[in-house]
């Protein structure tokens, strides 16, 4: 099937081939509906005049040749595009496909006589195929209007004046200016004191996001206030709307181990009908003894057309096509059918706290220092050495204390990996750290820290301790929601944290998750993890940094935190959740348990149906008619299940 979820830009697309081993790729992209319907609006005219003139008027005239002639003016505009496929595949060594079986059938029907009925299954059959290219092109639409949402052409700042050029043309520093209602066409940093986006084209959330100068904006937001300024950091092509659009581009191309089987099957299935159909129309001369080659080759003949595998070989891929499509409608991307069928089955989702289940914001909470130092004074030494840290406690002892004395002589400052950092100030010592730092430079202090649960920053200067400051992380809204659900789909909680282990103890008592582990390093969450997989039992992991990238590649399925998170731990997740709510990993879930189900619904319904006439047929019981339902009835049947994944609510 041809992908429609380009990274190019919208005025040239490219397309890529699926190399599936029954094309059902038709190009309705340009096509009018009634153009895609019109060789079977023909077809099925001529074919009911036939029917009224066999039947009710009867002349004399429509009988021997021009009965013939008048049948194959209905079968040709349905049936050569059918046989041209059957003899495309033929030369390409596939032999035995769905296209070769209705030829079989049809021109077999022609051959005894049976003229309407042989046109009856093409007909239906071209109907069938027209009604699942609509299917798959719509599910691609879909993701493709959700997705492709950037303008071609942006407009950028040249000796301050505004100059309209194409996005793709726009280098790395330039600034872009975005009126309001503009969508944003590349990545950058907001220059703008202040501005509101509507972030529905990447998050699926359409509620306003404000941003203050100097964060990051992402493509596909659009401006809802002021006229805004933004220095773009990255090239068009490497854009996260671009990556994102690559991902689901690429989607398709792994494949669920449904998907492959039945493709295997349908290689194998093919071949055994055609010498089944064989069988019965030869082996009963030898057993019957009114044996008629007529009637049994008829018999073969509808054991052909019900058997075809057509409702298989395209509902199931239109089926896992729906899931991808129904998780990026709610900012969720999967990057392959494979993930929702392991996400169905997942018992255990690992979590990261900081900035999956919290947001990630540090925020000073209490200043403790003692009497005898000068608060004020303290602060502003200590907000000049964390001015060398790019650590987050450091962004909040900034926002806390405010801009950075630059008075202040700093000498001498050293980071120790793990403790803190160090510096001579007026040629006395400040350290600012946790307390293994104090401990390491012999300071003594009179506090418990294992009894305070936020996160401690210790301080001590010419040698004496000062005191702590407490920094903590709100937890997200949504935190709560997502483990009481992921609990009602009884899937196992457990979160690992570098953090120290009285903070992950409390956030995960205040939500209820089950196992928590805090002070680890990113070789120990692997380690945590393997301990589970160890048990035989499936791990979905969800992070946002660097350092869980080795993680995520580790689990069964890893899941990405995608609005800030790394772009390593992007690239190494199955699936990223673009906005960062964590409810979105049970709805992930609840949508591989939802395809899975109609993907085997599908299954079910196809073998079934095709079970009962196969036997009728072979028993000559069942005529040209009920095979038609057999194959094309279940296919529309099968299709119309796949589509219902994309208009349900999770």
């Amino acid at each position: 099937m041809e992908e429609c979820c380009s990274t190019k830009p919208k005025k040239e697309h490219h397309h890529n081939h699926e190399d599936h081993d029954h094309d059902h790729s038709h190009d309705t992209g340009d096509q009018s509906v009634f153009r895609m319907f019109l060789p079977a609006i023909i077809s099925f005219t001529v074919l009911l005049l036939g029917i009224a003139l066999d039947y009710y008027i009867k002349p004399a005239w429509f009988s021997g040749w021009v009965r013939l002639v008048w049948y194959l003016i209905a079968y040709v505009p349905v049936g050569l595009p059918v046989l041209k496929e059957a003899y495309e595949s033929i030369t390409k060594g596939d032999v035995f496909s769905e296209f070769f079986l209705m030829g079989i059938a049809t021109v077999g029907a022609f051959a005894i006589g049976e003229y309407p009925e042989g046109v009856a299954v093409m007909l239906f059959y071209s109907v069938g195929e027209v009604f699942q290219a609509m299917a798959v092109t719509r599910a691609k639409r879909n993701i493709k209007s959700l997705l492709d949402q950037r303008p071609d052409e942006v407009t950028i700042l040249k000796d301050g004046q505004p100059q309209t050029v194409k996005a793709e043309k726009v280098n790395i520093g330039e600034i872009i200016q975005l009126k309001s209602g503009e969508k944003l066409g590349l990545d950058g940093e907001l220059l703008s004191d202040k501005a509101s986006f509507n972030t529905a084209a990447l998050t699926g959330e359409s509620k306003p996001d404000t941003k203050i100068k100097g964060e990051t904006v992402l493509a596909g937001m659009i401006n809802l206030n002021t006229v805004s300024q933004v220095k773009v950091t990255t090239a068009y092509k490497d854009s996260k709307l671009s990556k994102i659009l690559e991902m689901v581009q690429n989607a398709t191309a792994q494949k669920a181990p449904t998907e492959l089987f039945i493709r295997k099957f349908a290689k194998i299935y093919t071949p055994i009908v055609v010498f089944l159909a064989i069988g019965i129309t030869l082996l009963p001369y030898f057993f019957v003894e009114d044996y008629h080659f007529r009637d049994w080759l008829y018999r073969a003949l509808i054991f052909l057309v019900i058997s075809c595998p057509c409702a298989l070989v395209i509902s199931i891929p239109l089926g896992y096509f729906g899931g991808i499509g129904a998780g990026s409608r709610h900012g969720i991307l999967f990057k392959g059918s494979n993930f929702l069928d392991v996400l169905a089955k997942v018992q255990n989702v690992v979590m990261d706290k900081t900035g999956t289940m919290t947001e990630g914001v540090f925020k000073v909470q209490e200043v403790a220092f003692k009497n005898e130092f000068n608060k004020d004074e303290i602060l502003k030494l200590v907000n000049a050495l964390e001015g060398q840290s790019t650590h987050p406690v450091a962004t909040a002892i900034h926002h806390y204390v405010g801009e950075i004395d630059q008075s202040i002589q700093l000498k001498n400052v050293e980071e120790i990996a793990g403790h803190g950092l160090k510096s001579m100030i007026n040629g006395k010592e400040l350290l600012v750290g946790n307390f293994k730092l104090m401990d390491k430079f012999n300071i003594k202090y009179d506090i418990k820290p294992e009894n305070i649960v936020y996160t401690l920053i210790a301080v001590a200067y010419d040698k004496k301790f000062v005191g702590y400051l407490t920094i903590a992380d709100s937890i997200k809204a949504d935190a709560q929601l997502t483990i009481n659900k992921l609990k009602a789909l009884h899937v196992q909680t457990t979160m690992l944290s570098g953090d120290k282990t009285s903070v992950v103890k409390y956030v995960a008592d205040q939500l209820g998750i089950q196992n928590a582990y805090g002070d680890l390093l990113p070789e120990d969450k692997v380690n945590k993890v393997k301990e589970i997989k160890a048990k035989n039992q499936t791990v979905a992991f969800v992070g946002d940094g660097v350092n869980d990238a080795p993680v995520v590649a580790l689990s069964d399925v890893g899941i990405a935190m995608g609005g800030l998170g790394s772009d390593a731990t992007i690239e190494t997740a199955d699936v990223v959740i673009q906005d960062d709510m964590p409810s979105k990993i049970p709805m992930a879930i609840n949508i591989g348990k939802q395809t899975k189900k109609i993907v085997w619904q599908n299954i079910t319904l196809a073998f079934a149906v095709k079970a009962v006439v196969l036997i009728l047929g072979a028993g000559g019981l069942a005529t040209m008619w009920e095979a038609v339902f057999a194959d094309v009835g279940v296919a529309l049947l099968a299709i119309l299940n796949a589509v219902r994944i994309q208009k349900m609510k999770f």
